[in-house]
């Protein structure tokens, strides 16, 4: 049983095992070298393997963060590149930054570009996924009565940027549900057909849930979307650095997503992709001269901001790439498998909203409900009795706590949670 002695022992244990080195980087590198071409699913439980990626964080062990899905710590070598462009830009700004480290987005744009598998005159950068879907939401030509598609689960801000432009311009927006667990992906395809009309201009969802982790057939809707001349905006924010797809693999022509989630890059880092036939057809938020109306980089005209940020991206891929997207997606899902598993078959109570069974349909994250305990008290009890933060979650269909490690995530702090989580279940909150 979890209890507030055990979770500082095991605090301490984690401050041992996972403390920051200096030579994080080369570490993470000789990881890899020293696991060879073992298979994802073979190293996903190899302590020694990941625990030379767990020191590659500095993060504070006395909390266990399990909520990596709203934003994730960032590995020292990023968070020491970007410190390092800050300091060098504070010596004198406008020769610094502008001169010396702005130009150096261009090779962000390509390092991002090669591992989403599109041309870097596709890459826009931007601050996270709200601005880059937001860019296309308030980018599309529309009409009155024109009409778009998005669903009941898709990101708040999202939802609340069609409704804006419902307000003000009289465009139709119509919101469908759709079951979680996801019977099937052709349920998902059949509920967006259903609600198309010869009115539909836009068709925009998640790839994942930000709310279950329900993976969503993205790539289906897309062709939907093709055969019928409708645009199909991805909100990508949970799916890249997570999910092993490319952008042939999706067939997408418009994409948005934060990299300081799973690509661990810094606070306030994203990309927009849009597909260079399809430039024209999406304005940028703020103005941009005419030259730039088929160059990508219209999308980055948003006044002064720093160069140290975006350009830590390029760290932040090449740790990414140390591990690779297929065993990082192994180790999510060992992680998530090693608490939900337990926890389920422990009692019947134990409701899990994410097909953990189904990898095509899930990743690292899950939702879980103890079904007679309110989440909010569930979620205030994991952290004020045992410091673990999740993510308190309601939906009209559903609810539970979002529980979403990663990959400096030790398994005794899943562990704590597991027992944490069985003491609720015996004693209450």
């Amino acid at each position: 049983m979890a209890t507030r002695r055990s979770f500082l022992a095991a605090a301490g244990a984690g401050l041992t095992v996972a403390a920051f080195r200096a030579d994080a980087l080369a570490r993470a590198a000789g990881a890899d070298k020293d696991a060879g071409p073992c298979p994802a699913g073979s190293l996903a439980g190899n302590e020694d393997y990941w625990g030379e990626i767990q020191r590659c964080f500095e993060t504070d062990r006395t909390v266990i963060n399990f909520n990596n899905g709203g934003v994730c710590p960032t590995p020292g070598p990023v968070l020491d590149q970007m410190i390092r462009d800050l300091r060098f830009t504070n010596e004198s700004p406008v020769q610094h930054m502008w001169r010396v480290l702005e130009p150096r987005v261009e090779s962000v744009r390509v390092g991002l570009a090669r591992e989403f598998g599109c041309d870097p005159e596709e890459i826009a950068i931007t601050r996270n996924a709200s601005e880059a879907m937001e860019t296309l939401i308030f980018g599309i030509d529309l009409a009155k009565g024109d009409e778009v598609i998005i669903t009941d689960q898709n990101y708040p801000r999202m939802i609340t940027s069609w409704e804006q432009r419902a307000r003000r311009e009289g465009i139709v927006v119509k919101k469908i549900a759709f079951p979680i667990p996801l019977p099937s992906p052709g349920v998902f395809v059949e509920r967006i057909a259903g609600a198309i009309t010869s009115r539909t201009k836009v068709i925009e969802f998640p790839q994942i849930t930000n709310l279950s982790g329900q993976v969503l057939p993205a790539r289906d809707v897309i062709r939907l979307g093709r055969e019928k001349g409708i645009a199909v905006f991805i909100d990508g924010a949970h799916a890249f650095a997570h999910l092993a797809f490319r952008r042939d693999d999706l067939e997408c022509d418009y994409f948005g997503c934060s990299l300081h989630k799973w690509l661990l890059a810094p606070i306030g880092t994203g990309f927009l992709y849009v597909r260079k036939a399809k430039l024209r057809t999406i304005w940028p938020m703020m103005g941009a001269d005419p030259p730039l109306d088929e160059d990508i980089r219209k999308y980055e005209q948003i006044g002064t901001h720093p160069a140290a940020n975006h350009n830590a991206i390029a760290a932040a891929l090449a740790f990414h790439r140390s591990i690779g997207t297929e065993r990082k997606l192994a180790r999510l899902r060992y992680l998530r498998d090693r608490w939900a598993r337990p926890l389920r078959a422990a009692d019947p109570r134990v409701k899990l909203w994410t097909p953990i069974d189904d990898d095509a349909a899930s990743g690292g994250i899950a939702l879980v409900q103890i079904q007679g305990i309110d989440s909010g008290k569930l979620f205030g009890y994991l952290w004020n009795q045992h410091r673990i933060v999740t993510s308190p979650t309601k939906h009209p269909q559903f609810e539970g706590i979002r529980v979403t490690p990663n990959v400096y995530s030790t398994l005794a702090e899943v562990d704590l949670f597991v027992d944490a989580m069985k003491q609720a279940l015996t004693k209450g909150v």
